[in-house]
């Protein structure tokens, strides 16, 4: 049912592709059956001159090294016991990523039931960085895998009707990074996480 985007879709510039991905399906194949959830919101980061960035000033790292690779490669890394999923943008050697901040549910229901479910309401499950990998049984192990492969891609979805950006959330420290525009979301869609400056 769900077929991967081709490696042409991630060669988009950074802030393109953050909106672009915007009504994405972002599927996790599992051996119990697919679980998936529509993109609803994201944020990029925009590499060596970007202070809230992982990579800023080029910082290379063993944690950073995959964001020196190609478009469409999963950067994954840990924030809090959660993990969180990116997708690597620009060109090689020019470390940028977008973080896919939340996904609407869109199948495996049950599965994400399971995981997030039992004492919050729907709309809660996904919505948020952490949450939406905890819900979809993503780890730090597709950390350098390839967005175009299975078991965990970007499929076609969705257009999106209206595209909000703003700032990106907590990233407190980080002087004038701090307003940049650089947060995605579908507008209105209750999906999105609540903003905290």
């Amino acid at each position: 049912m769900f077929e991967p985007m081709d490696d042409k879709f991630f060669e988009a510039p950074t802030l393109e592709l953050s909106r672009d991905l915007l009504g994405k399906i972002l599927v996790h194949e599992l051996p119990g059956g697919i679980v998936a959830g529509r993109i609803v919101e994201t944020e990029a980061y925009m590499g060596a001159e970007d202070r809230a960035a992982h990579s800023f000033g080029n910082r290379r790292t063993k944690r950073t090294e995959v964001m020196f690779g190609r478009s469409g490669l999963v950067y994954t890394y840990q924030m809090h016991t959660h993990t969180l999923v990116n997708v690597v943008s620009g060109p090689e050697e020019t470390p940028r990523a977008i973080l896919i901040r939340a996904v609407e549910p869109v199948e495996g229901v049950e599965f994400m039931a399971e995981r997030r479910g039992q004492h919050m309401p729907m709309k809660q499950w996904t919505s948020g960085p952490g949450k939406l990998t905890k819900a979809m049984g993503i780890t730090m192990d597709y950390n350098g895998h390839h967005f175009t492969e299975r078991p965990l891609y970007i499929a076609e979805g969705d257009a999106v009707h209206a595209v909000s950006t703003g700032p990106r959330v907590g990233i407190g420290n980080s002087q004038e990074a701090v307003h940049y525009p650089y947060r995605f979301w579908e507008s209105d869609n209750p999906f999105v996480s609540k903003f905290r400056p």
